[in-house]
C-alpha cells in the first residue's frame, strides 16, 4: 500500500490513466467492429463511412501509446483492402 504522499498521488494517477485507456481501447475495438460489420453486410458506402470514422480514432489510440503504429497501419490497410474488394 502507498504510504508516502508521492506514492498516493501516483496511485490516483494510474487509476485515472487506466480508466482512460480502457475507454479508448474499447472505442478502438468498436469502430473496427462497426467497419467489419458493414463490410460483411456488403454495403460499400456504409463501410466507407465507418472506415472514415475509424481512421482518426485508430490514429489517436496510437498517439496515446495504447497500440503500436505498425498495428494501426495493419488494421487500416486490411480494412481498406476489404472495402476495395467489395463490388
Amino acid at each position: 500500500m502507498a504510504n508516502s504522499p508521492q506514492a498516493k498521488k501516483r496511485a490516483r494517477q494510474s487509476i485515472k490513466r487506466r480508466t482512460r485507456n480502457v475507454e479508448k481501447r474499447s472505442e478502438f475495438r468498436t469502430v473496427i467492429k462497426n467497419t467489419v460489420y458493414a463490410i460483411d453486410a456488403g454495403d460499400k458506402e456504409t463501410a466507407m463511412s465507418a472506415f472514415k470514422i475509424a481512421t482518426p480514432i485508430i490514429d489517436s489510440v496510437v498517439s496515446k501509446g495504447l497500440i503500436h503504429k505498425n498495428k494501426a497501419a495493419r488494421h487500416k490497410s486490411r480494412l481498406n483492402a476489404r472495402i476495395k474488394a467489395l463490388s
